[in-house]
């Protein structure tokens, strides 16, 4: 029974930072991409990009962060003109960012595989079905909080995401930089919002299989042999 309850318990756990990990790996993809600048009402570059423009950099920024490569394949990038379309600075913080991303959905995977795991050795749907439903119940919380944050102070929620993860002065850049450019802050709104639905969406087939999923054990057992007899 103990160990029951302890898969249950890393069931629990290990749910909301995979579903959170599959989240943010469907926000980086190219269909994303392709969706947001293609998107009518996508706010419009200042400074010039074309869609196609911002769907070039914009990959080669997702590719980067994705990749095994080393910073040169964003800081070899130049415009006709000659100029690097990504700083020196940007370079360095979507190395950052690289390592960070890489580390967390690296994580999010193999605790996800840890929880799939332990239900198959568990053998008992009743605690599995319990872990899912504590799990979901973590995630909603979890969501529910940042959602109401980033509702009513999204700039604050921003800079706090990034704080927590990067030294301060290397993850701010300028207007006309190639990052704002390719990536305004609608692109991370909208990206939090694919985030949330993917959430909820796994949230909600956890709830219904833990309802539906036929139970094992000794009841159910017993309940086969009284319809029997």
């Amino acid at each position: 029974m103990i160990g029951r309850r302890l898969g249950a318990a890393v069931i629990a756990v290990a749910f909301p930072v995979a579903v959170l990990g599959l989240g943010v790996r469907a926000a980086m993809s190219h269909a994303f991409l392709a969706f947001e600048y293609g998107r009518p009402g996508f706010p419009a570059d200042q400074f010039g990009f074309s869609a196609d423009d911002r769907m070039l950099y914009g990959s080669y920024g997702l590719d980067y962060i994705l990749n095994d490569a080393g910073p040169r394949y964003l800081g070899d990038l130049v415009f006709r003109s000659g100029e690097p379309v990504f700083t020196a600075g940007e370079v360095s913080h979507m190395t950052d960012v690289k390592h960070v991303l890489g580390t967390g959905l690296d994580v999010a995977l193999w605790l996800g595989v840890a929880a799939v795991v332990v239900a198959l050795l568990m053998r008992s749907w009743r605690h599995v079905a319990a872990g899912l439903r504590w799990g979901v119940a973590l995630t909603v919380l979890g969501i529910a909080v940042m959602a109401v944050v980033a509702a009513t102070a999204w700039e604050r929620f921003f800079a706090w995401v990034h704080s927590l993860f990067f030294e301060s002065g290397t993850w701010t850049f300028s207007v006309n930089d190639t990052l704002i450019r390719a990536y305004p802050e609608q692109f991370w709104r909208d990206a939090a919002l694919l985030i949330a639905a993917v959430v909820v969406a796994c949230c909600a087939l956890a709830l219904i299989a833990s309802r539906r999923a036929p139970r094992s054990g000794p009841r159910s057992r017993r309940a086969r042999r009284s319809s029997e007899a």
